[in-house]
């Protein structure tokens, strides 16, 4: 999966395989996790968002999406 760098001062990077609808978060810590079942939707609304941090926040944190660690 490709990551692409983004504008934020939490998150460095973003990965997203629309077809397994899979999102690859890398933040600037050097951590990496990896959220399930994300809608195409709410990836566009998140590159878009002009704080990606607080966006990133009150979307996935409040919706529990599943998610692993990977790095």
């Amino acid at each position: 999966m490709k990551h692409v760098a983004v504008e934020s001062s939490s998150l460095r990077a973003l990965g997203y395989d629309p077809d397994e609808q899979v999102l690859e978060v890398e933040f600037h810590n050097g951590s990496q996790y990896r959220y399930e079942q994300v809608p195409a939707e709410v990836v566009q609304a998140l590159l878009e968002a002009d704080s990606k941090g607080r966006y990133f926040n009150q979307v996935f944190k409040p919706r529990h999406y599943a998610y692993r660690r990977i790095r």
